[in-house]
C-alpha cells in the first residue's frame, strides 16, 4: 500500500511526533509511506507551551514537509490537492483533539473524492479529558470522514461505541517508545543529574491540572528519604506548584525539570529513577507507561482510564485511586519496604511483549483486510 501520515512529525515535538515517526518506521518495512505535518499545529494563542519545536536534531528521523496550516481552510484544499496527486491508498491521522477536526477532515473528505484512498484514524482520545465548545461537533465532522479506527484502551473504546455505534475498528495497545535509546546504568545515570538519594521516584511529561502532580506533592509528605523528579514542561501555572512545595517544606526533596526534555536526554531521567508515577486525575492513556516499559521500569499509576490496563496491579506496579495522596504514599512506601523493585521489572520486560510494534501494525492491516473482502 502507499501511506500518507498526516499529523505531527519531526521537528515538531512531543509524543505524537514520536508516534508518528515510529509508526511510519515500521509501516515503511512494508508498505510504501510517507508523512506531512504542520507548517502551523496550533496559534500562538492556543498554545500554553514555550515551542512547538524539537530541541536538537533527530539522527534517525526524517524531516516531514511542513504543509499542514491547521486554521487555514484554504490551506486544507491546497495540501488535499498535493496529496491526491500522489494515489494513496490509506491516509492516517493520529487524532488526540477535536480542534484538528475540521483541518483534518476537510483534507480526508476532499481526499477521497478523488482517489481510492481509505481513511484511519488513530485515537488517542474521542472527547478530551478538558472539554470544550465544539468538541462533539467537531469530532463527527472529521469522523465522518473515516473508513476505519483504532482505539488503545478500554476508555476510548467505549467512547467511540457512545458516540459512533456502527464504525469498524480494532482495539490494541498503545506500543511502547523505543526512539529514546537504551537504559542506562542507575548510579551513572544519577551522578549526571547529581542526585545522592538512594530512593527515586520520576514524574515525567508536561504538567496540567489533570495529571495530578499536586496531589503527588501532597503525598511526599508521607515518604521518608524519598526524592521525586518532576520532569516535563508546564502547561499550568508553575508557581501553584512550587509554592505548594515551599509550604510543606519538601524543597529539598523534590527536584524540578520544568522544560521539556529532548529525545536524548529522556533515557537519562528514567534511568535514574526507580520507579515511574503517573498520579492523574483523569485519563484515557499515557504514552508515559509505555516509555517506562521501554526501559523497564514498573509504574504506580492511578485507576483512572486505561492505565489500570497497562499497569498490572501487584505485578508491573500497583495502581491505586485517583485524588488520593494517602494511597498514592502508601503505594509508594510498599514499593520499597517490600522491596519490589526487581520483581516488578521481572514482570514488566514480560507484559511489554505485547506491546510491540508488529502487533500494532498487524492490528491495522487485518482490519483493512477483515472489511475489505
Amino acid at each position: 500500500m502507499k501511506i500518507i501520515i498526516v499529523g505531527t512529525a519531526y521537528p515538531l515535538r512531543g509524543g505524537i511526533a514520536h508516534f508518528n515517526a515510529l509508526l511510519a518506521k515500521h509501516l515503511g518495512t512494508h508498505h510504501e509511506v510517507e508523512t506531512v505535518t504542520f507548517k502551523r499545529q496550533y496559534p500562538k494563542l492556543l498554545f500554553p507551551g514555550k515551542t512547538q519545536d524539537e530541541a536538537g536534531t533527530s539522527n534517525d528521523t526524517q524531516e516531514a514537509p511542513q504543509l499542514v496550516d491547521s486554521i487555514n481552510p484554504l490551506n486544507w484544499i491546497k495540501v488535499a490537492k498535493i496529496l491526491k496527486d500522489k494515489k494513496p491508498d490509506l491516509l492516517i491521522f493520529k487524532y488526540w483533539l477535536p480542534f484538528f477536526g475540521p483541518c483534518f477532515g476537510t483534507i480526508a473528505k476532499l481526499v477521497k473524492r478523488r482517489t481510492n484512498a481509505k481513511v484511519l484514524f488513530i485515537c488517542d482520545n474521542i472527547i478530551p479529558h478538558e472539554r470544550r465548545l465544539g468538541d462533539v461537533i467537531f469530532t463527527k465532522y472529521a469522523f465522518k470522514q473515516a473508513d476505519y479506527f483504532i482505539v488503545q484502551s478500554d476508555a476510548v473504546e467505549r467512547d467511540l461505541q457512545k458516540y459512533f455505534p456502527a464504525v469498524r475498528y480494532r482495539k490494541i495497545p498503545h506500543p511502547v517508545y523505543e526512539n529514546f535509546g537504551d537504559p542506562i546504568q542507575k548510579e551513572v545515570a544519577r551522578t549526571k543529574l547529581g542526585i545522592n538519594s538512594k530512593k527515586v521516584i520520576l514524574y515525567f511529561g508536561y504538567v496540567r491540572a489533570y495529571k495530578g502532580l499536586l496531589v503527588l506533592i501532597e503525598a511526599m509528605r508521607h515518604l521518608d528519604d524519598v526524592l521525586l523528579l518532576s520532569v516535563g514542561e508546564y502547561y499550568d501555572d508553575q508557581t501553584k506548584y512550587v509554592d505548594k512545595v515551599k509550604s510543606l517544606g519538601l524543597e529539598s526533596r523534590i527536584k524540578f525539570y520544568p522544560d521539556y526534555i529532548p529525545n536524548d536526554q529522556v533515557s537519562l531521567y528514567f534511568s535514574a529513577a526507580d520507579v515511574v508515577v503517573l498520579p492523574y486525575l483523569s485519563a484515557t492513556q499515557s504514552g508515559i507507561t509505555q516509555i517506562a516499559y521501554n526501559f523497564d521500569k514498573p509504574v504506580i499509576a492511578t485507576n483512572v482510564g486505561g492505565l489500570a490496563e497497562v499497569v498490572i496491579d501487584g505485578r508491573t506496579g500497583f495502581i491505586v485511586p485517583p485524588n488520593n495522596a494517602d494511597a498514592l504514599a502508601k503505594a509508594i512506601n510498599r514499593f520499597y519496604s517490600e522491596k519490589r523493585e526487581q520483581n516488578f521489572i521481572d514482570e514488566v520486560k514480560i507484559e511489554k511483549t505485547k506491546y510491540s510494534w508488529e502487533n500494532f501494525i498487524r492490528a491495522i492491516e487485518e482490519l483493512m483486510e477483515t472489511h475489505d473482502k
